[in-house]
């Protein structure tokens, strides 16, 4: 009996046209496989939010169908969303033995006690999932135990590569399998889903041995503190700080709590290698030479600079940054923040203290430049590709490198949001689009901020808030108190007291005619008050505070 040919589809819920929430969607006849599923830290333009995942409303109406979550490695921009995805639908989760680690404890925080939805797998595992099997392979990324993905269906092969490198001085857990890369591309690849973050970058990305050995040669050149500002889940930045310090004699103090449970599970697991007596706690600072010790920190969802701003400022709570301290910073801005470093890096140097940062290469990317994407591409011989994993431009610059190692222009497709990509018969076509967009997680709140609280954010921060109260006997139509005005963010009181009275005089006018017109609906009071204070406001400051009336009745 012939085998029956698969209906497939492609999209993306998150992970194209940005960097982070990645989140891919395939389709096999009725099966849903989930590749990823990530969270991305805000823009400066999302006011208050505290992170950022995708909408996965689609996959909600259609749990029933969720075979699946595969998931290529531990950092945030790969599992931050599983958390709010496992309290909507029950998927197994599936990922290797450190990326399940870090995912139960994400999981701890948000109060799950029922871990049976976490898988463990290996790169030599082979599941069987619905009418599919999944294999995978083991890929290098600045974090271990990475691996990219393979579903097999009769089609061809659907490969999503997760974020990679290849570098030529990788060890254990890091080592890339090419063999079985380059098995898998003789086995007919029918779409290559590859990570584009680097694709706008000539040549190889900088091997880690050279960043190892510039860390320890800052470490021996520096006589004061050493502070090393990272990401909490670069794995093999945290082992090279903590060779360095071994090394040159220096007790590593730990600031920043995701970095602090990061590395109890990777110790455990065995991924990080710690010399006895090497770390010691943050408290024990104080009883220790300034040359003898360096400290490793990060900050929320385990970005680094927040933690280095408040240590400048002399508001952190356990560590504070004095004259003579070298500070690393072994991390490289995520798009959207360079404004966000440089202002660190320069409140940093008003202290006194030698920043390294740029100059020299302390850092280096858990991704591939353009030789290694084509290098990929190479191995797997693809028939289509997709590049994923990046914003527009980076996108748009992998299609061309695929271009230029022999895929053909219509066999590369650039995913936006929502796009559905559909394979019949080994041929690829655009198929519509399902709901695509984000979620904003505040506090405790999730997606319950859209566009217009964001709006009515952004207005209070640039032109603040006028409230104008008023009591109102409705019976005898009179005022009883007020109008009052207060304002916040919009102008110093003390010093506009003739524009505040003014504008009460104005409100006072409004009161006055409405009551001898008989018109005592709030709604239109208060859209008569809030007109006249807009304009009157306007013509006075050229600013658009937002106008709250609240009028209260006895």
């Amino acid at each position: 009996m012939e085998k029956k040919t698969e209906n497939i589809k492609i999209s993306a819920l998150g992970g194209v046209g940005e960097i982070g929430k990645n989140m891919y969607i395939v389709e096999i006849n009725d099966d849903i496989y989930i590749l990823d599923a990530g969270s991305k830290i805000p823009g400066g333009e999302m006011l208050g939010i505290d992170i950022v995942i995708p909408d996965f409303s689609y996959l909600v109406e259609n749990k029933d169908r969720v075979k699946a979550v595969l998931l290529t490695h531990g950092h945030e921009e790969q599992i931050g969303a599983i958390p709010f995805i496992l309290k909507k639908l029950e998927a197994p989760v599936y990922g290797t033995e450190l990326t399940i680690s870090l995912v139960k404890e994400k999981l701890k925080e948000h109060g799950f006690t029922n871990f049976s939805l976490l898988q463990s797998i290996n790169p030599s595992t082979i599941l069987t999932l619905g009418e599919i099997s999944v294999s995978f392979f083991r890929t290098h990324h600045s974090i271990p135990d990475s691996v990219g993905i393979c579903l097999h269906t009769n089609q061809g092969i659907i490969v999503h590569t997760g974020d990679f490198k290849f570098d030529q001085n990788p060890v254990g857990l890091y080592k890339p399998e090419i063999g079985k890369m380059a098995a898998i591309g003789e086995k007919d690849v029918l779409c290559l889903l590859s990570d584009s973050t680097n694709a706008e970058r000539p040549g190889y990305t900088v091997s880690e041995a050279v960043i190892g050995q510039e860390i320890s040669d800052a470490f021996y050149n520096t006589k004061g503190r050493i502070i090393v500002a990272t990401y909490s889940a670069n794995i093999n930045r945290i082992q090279q700080v903590i060779n360095a310090a071994h090394e040159h004699n220096r007790k590593l103090a730990i600031v920043g709590r995701s970095m602090m449970k990061t590395i109890e599970i990777a110790i455990e697991l065995g991924h990080l290698y710690v010399p006895e007596e090497t770390i010691i706690q943050v408290q024990k600072l104080r009883d220790i030479l300034d040359q003898e010790v360096a400290i490793l920190t990060t900050g929320h969802q385990g970005e680094p600079m927040a933690a280095l701003s408040r240590m400048a400022k002399q508001s952190h709570k356990l560590v504070n940054i004095k004259k003579d301290d070298t500070i690393l910073i072994a991390a490289t801005p995520i798009p959207g923040h360079e404004t966000i470093f440089s202002k660190v890096i320069d409140l940093v140097s008003r202290i006194g203290a030698n920043v390294v940062y740029g100059q020299k290469q302390i850092h280096a990317s858990g991704h591939g430049s353009q030789e290694e994407l084509k290098f990929m591409i190479n191995l797997m011989k693809p028939r289509y590709v997709i590049p994923v994993n990046g914003e527009y431009r980076m996108q748009k610059a992998h299609a061309k490198l695929a271009k230029q190692v022999g895929v053909e222009e219509d066999h590369i497709f650039i995913l936006d949001k929502g796009d559905v990509i559909e394979f019949k018969d080994g041929c690829m076509r655009p198929n519509g689009r399902i709901f695509a967009g984000n979620t904003l997680i505040d506090g405790l709140g999730v997606g319950d901020i859209g566009n217009i609280v964001l709006r009515d954010r952004r207005l209070l921060s640039q032109d603040g808030i006028v409230t104008v109260v008023v009591t109102i006997n409705k019976k005898q139509r009179t005022v009883v108190a007020g109008p009052e005005i207060i304002s916040r963010g919009f102008v110093y009181v003390r010093e506009s007291e003739a524009l505040l009275d003014e504008a009460v005089k104005l409100v006072d006018e409004i009161l006055a005619k409405c009551m001898e017109e008989k018109v005592i609906e709030w709604s239109s009071l208060k859209l008569k008050m809030r007109e006249t204070l807009n304009q009157f406001l306007f013509e006075k400051t050229r600013r658009k505070p937002m106008i709250l009336p609240i009028i209260m009745e006895i």
